[in-house]
């Protein structure tokens, strides 16, 4: 049997889109240690298939090698096979001190030498989508269509506890999530949620990181104003583990393309996916129950969206119509499709 070690990418998003690697590597009987960062590690505890989550002590964007090469002593000897999902040098250091005979990884800073079996970098204008850009790593064939959508399984006695102690009931409320990692040309303007959230028959809880506590404040204020308690701003007030216990049960999750908008596609719960800069032909939500708003490929929208996706930041043309044009109406409307829960 092959003890394996997964070097786990550092964004949500990317960690819920290596599910799909993951369960084609246990199948062929390797036995999984995810190494992951504090902040996406909740995401492998909801993967049956890992046996073990290692998180990492580690400081983004510093090289902190005494920490690297500590670890990796302790590792020496447990490991067959490394897989190492991020591109950069540091995160192929660990298995390299560590020893492990078989190192894969993509080609990137430089790192040839750390790796032993080298994978090119896809070019620009044949980029995959993400979840076939890592389950490349097992070096097997194409994945078939029913093993692409990433599947995590709800900590129960979790969600229990979480909806308990928020006085709301599974399929009894709707989560936004108005935020965005990557920047502000990913984010459906904080006034469109909130008239959004005012329409809504069910309470709305409101999920993100303290970054994006300001935003949900906001729409939190607007919304209460109207409505007494028809909203509750859980951002930055919970943890990851926590966030996905919620969404695993909502009746629905509206949010742009993020971290958490893949999380509720691998639950499988129903959702409306907002796009803009970014693009869902490269990391669309894999759940047959979403929904995605993107102007770009609406006939129907004029002028046309000649400048997306620009993968900015920021708009380059400082107007960000590929969201701002997207009208709540149209979220409202889709919404209200969703067929109730049995």
């Amino acid at each position: 049997m092959t003890a394996s070690l997964i070097i786990a990418p550092q964004w949500i998003g990317d960690a819920v889109m290596t599910e799909p690697l993951l369960r084609r590597l246990h199948t062929r009987g390797e036995v999984l240690t995810v190494a992951a960062l504090p902040w996406v590690a909740p995401v492998y505890r909801c993967v049956p298939q890992v046996d073990e989550v290692l998180e990492l002590p580690f400081v983004h964007g510093k090289l902190q090698w005494s920490e690297r090469y500590n670890l990796a002593r302790r590792l020496r000897g447990h490991f067959d096979a490394a897989y190492v999902c991020p591109n950069s040098f540091k995160s192929a250091l660990v298995p390299w001190l560590a020893g492990i005979k078989k190192r894969i990884g993509y080609l990137g800073e430089s790192r040839r030498w750390l790796l032993t079996q080298r994978l090119p970098n896809p070019l620009p204008d044949h980029t995959p989508q993400m979840v076939d850009f890592y389950t490349a790593l097992a070096g097997e064939s194409p994945l078939e269509p029913a093993e692409v959508r990433p599947r995590l399984q709800p900590n129960i006695p979790l969600v229990a506890s979480t909806l308990g102690n928020l006085r709301v009931q599974p399929q009894g409320y709707y989560v936004i999530a108005p935020g965005a990692e990557y920047g502000p040309a990913k984010r459906w303007p904080t006034h469109h949620f909130a008239v959004l959230a005012g329409q809504l028959s069910l309470p709305v809880l409101l999920l993100g990181s303290d970054k994006d506590a300001q935003a949900c404040a906001e729409i939190a204020r607007i919304v209460n104003a109207a409505r007494p308690g028809q909203c509750t701003n859980l951002a930055g007030r919970t943890s990851l583990d926590q966030a996905m216990a919620i969404i695993s049960a909502t009746k629905s999750l509206i949010s742009n393309d993020s971290g958490l908008m893949h999380v509720a596609a691998a639950f499988g719960v129903p959702q409306i996916a907002l796009f803009g800069s970014s693009s869902p032909l490269h990391t669309p939500p894999l759940n047959p129950q979403a929904q995605v708003i993107w102007l770009k490929n609406d006939p129907g929208y004029q002028p046309a969206l000649t400048c997306a996706p620009c993968f900015e930041r920021e708009c380059p043309l400082d107007h960000t119509r590929c969201l701002v044009d997207i009208q709540p109406s149209r979220v409202l409307s889709l919404l209200q499709l969703i067929p109730p829960v049995p």
